[in-house]
This record gives C-alpha cells, structure tokens and sequence, in this order.
C-alpha cells in the first residue's frame, strides 16, 4: 500500500459500459492518501437515465470510497456535468463524503490550487446540453469501435492496445482546439481567482503543465486511460497513468481495454 499526501480521480463514468471499474479497484486497493478528491463525472446519470449498467464492481468502487472515508481520508466530492444533479447538495456531506461545487486545495508547501470538474469553461456543455450529448455519444460509439479493432490487433497481430478516440483528440484539429481552449479558460479562471494552479478533469485527457506561470493539471478518466493525480508529502504532484503500470508488471495481462469489456 502506497500512502500520498492528496489523491485526484476524476471522470469514473459508473454505470456505463465503458466504466472500468476494476482497474479503479485495483488501483484503491494499492492507494491510500489524507485526502481524496473526486473531480466529477463519478457516477454517469445521463447514462442511468437511459438504462445503467451497474456489475458489481461498479458496487465495489462505491464502497472502497465509503470505506476509505470512514477510515480516516478526507474525501471532497466535486460533481460534474454528468452527475450535475448533486450540485444542488454543496456544502452537504453524506456518508462522510463532503459535496462541495469547487474547492482550494492547499498543497504541503503551502501553494493553493483551484480543484474544479472544468465543464463551466465547456461552452458546449454549459450552453448546448444536445450537442454536448450528442458529442458524448460520438465518443462512446469510438470507444465501442476501439474494442473489436484491439481484439485482432492483440490477438490475432500481436499488436499493442491502440486508441481511436485518443487518436482523433490528437490529430483532429477542432479537438485539439477544443482542449487548448479548455486549458486556457481553466487557468484563466486560476489566475483571476489568485492561486497558482488549477485540478481539472472532464475532458478525459490526463496533463500536468506550466502555462503562463499557472500549473494545470487533469486527472483524466477511467474509461480509457485510468489516471490519476497523486500530491507526494513534499508538496510534488504527478499523473499516475495506472493502466500503464499493470502492464509493466505483467505482459500478459489483457489490454485495460479488453479488462473493461470482462468486467
């Protein structure tokens, strides 16, 4: 078990197909820290509304927070735009789980970082709720695409996991536009509100960077990459990209991909 001082997750989607719950799990097991963050999208309600898909393990990543909390973390929920409803609960704490809209994390070198989800800078999601949608869906059906295609490039090419939908968010001018634009309205906001960086996720694209003196961070997700930002006791942050780190320690396991469609 690995102790850190702050832990970000972000961007779980549970109750969907592409949700994956169990490198998350495995990923709580090894991890423990003072306090955790969870920066929106942790439960998919746009999703339930249309039929949720919820195997126990989505159950299991519930439980392991409850516990975690109960055990002595200090775990800040901070909804997103796909589980906006529990916005209306800030300043809320249920089952020790303190509900705030956003929050100033202060690090162990006494630096504050705006901790917001960032849907309020996606002028799409905040003034076009159908297109954001639509978008959603556009993204879930390269997701489902990403799964047969690896299938035979695993298995029957012998190749590594390869992402469409990471592909297009880096090689499609408009996406790329999209998450520059993103970073920027993020650390704007940062700078306006006079901290030194800002704790992110929504857009599901992990990061850690300097822009313009303001130190942006994103948590990314748990439907593809599985990363997380982790704060040492020194005060030092670092992306922890999680589905990496299991197949470096064992090549035989399954692309996360693969593990998601088991699970």
């Amino acid at each position: 078990m690995t102790k850190y001082r702050t832990l970000f997750i972000s961007d779980v989607h549970l109750g969907t197909r592409s949700c994956l719950a169990e490198m998350l799990i495995d990923f709580l097991r090894e991890h423990e820290a003072d306090t955790i963050y969870l920066v929106g999208d942790i439960v998919d309600f746009w999703r339930i509304k249309r039929g949720a898909i919820w195997p126990h393990s989505h159950n299991q990543v519930l439980q392991m927070l409850l516990q975690k909390s109960h055990g002595g973390s200090r775990v800040i929920f901070i909804p997103g735009n796909h589980d906006d409803g529990l916005r209306a609960y800030a300043g809320s704490k249920f089952g020790g789980v303190e509900i705030e809209l956003d929050h100033v994390h202060e690090t162990a070198d006494g630096k504050r970082y705006l901790v917001m989800h960032g849907d309020e800078f996606d002028v799409v999601a905040q003034n076009a709720r159908w297109l954001a949608v639509a978008g959603d869906w556009a993204y879930q059906f390269a997701l489902w695409i990403n799964q047969p295609f690896n299938f035979i490039r695993r298995r029957v090419l012998g190749l590594e996991y390869w992402s469409l939908s990471a592909y297009l968010k880096q090689r499609v001018k408009s996406a790329v536009n999209f998450i520059g634009d993103f970073e920027k309205s993020l650390t704007d906001e940062a700078r306006r509100r006079g901290v030194c960086g800002v704790i992110c996720g929504h857009i599901h694209h992990a990061a850690s960077k300097d822009m313009s003196g303001i130190h942006y961070l994103n948590s990314g997700d748990w439907v593809e990459s599985c990363t997380a930002i982790i704060e040492t006791d020194g005060g030092e942050f670092e992306v922890i990209r999680w589905a990496e780190v299991m197949q470096e320690r064992d090549l035989s396991v399954p692309s996360h991909r693969e593990i998601g469609v088991a699970a």
